[in-house]
């Protein structure tokens, strides 16, 4: 194997583990330590809008709804989710963030745009875009990769990707 592909492989493992243990740390010492890294997440695939349903969420996570139903029910304790049932069909399960789940969730997207204001903070203009572009293009291809394994083409994938959800909250954030 190449050096460079050695170079690239060590560099993408360490900014992996890096990134989340950055996440985990500002969850620890923040005012929302009681909240796990996964519970996070959850958080921000619900969403601070509108009311989403069990199978729906759990979807865009790429979990079962059995294990989205015990992260739910820890949420739900530490008052940061309502669960609800639909009022036409009670088979349907809603949730829902509550003021301090949504509060959690904004929180959680200014982490992620404080993170990438650090990053491309030394760098000039030319170098910012040049950066930009070859950061979405290794986006473009580890999501490639995913659709590869989950056996689907782009079209067709079942599950959102991080890349959608970030997407839609920076547009709801914008919007609402």
């Amino acid at each position: 194997m190449s050096s460079d592909v050695e170079e690239m492989s060590y560099s993408l493992v360490r900014i992996f583990e890096n990134v989340l243990l950055t996440e985990e740390k500002s969850l620890q010492k923040g005012y929302f330590s009681d909240l796990s890294l996964a519970e996070m997440h959850t958080l921000t695939a619900i969403g601070p809008y509108e009311a989403r349903t069990m199978s729906q969420t759990a979807q865009t996570l790429g979990i079962t709804t059995g294990t989205l139903t015990v992260s739910i029910d820890r949420l739900v304790k530490k008052g940061y989710v309502d669960r609800r049932r639909d009022d036409r069909d009670k088979r349907i399960v809603r949730i829902s963030l509550t003021r301090e789940g949504k509060l959690a969730c904004r929180m959680h997207s200014k982490f992620h745009r404080v993170l990438a204001k650090r990053i491309l903070e030394p760098y000039g203009d030319d170098d910012r875009e040049k950066l930009l572009a070859l950061v979405k293009d290794i986006d473009v291809k580890i999501e490639d990769l995913l659709l590869r394994y989950e056996g689907l083409d782009e079209k067709s994938s079942i599950r959102k990707t991080a890349r959608d959800i970030v997407d839609e909250t920076n547009a709801n954030t914008t919007n609402g």
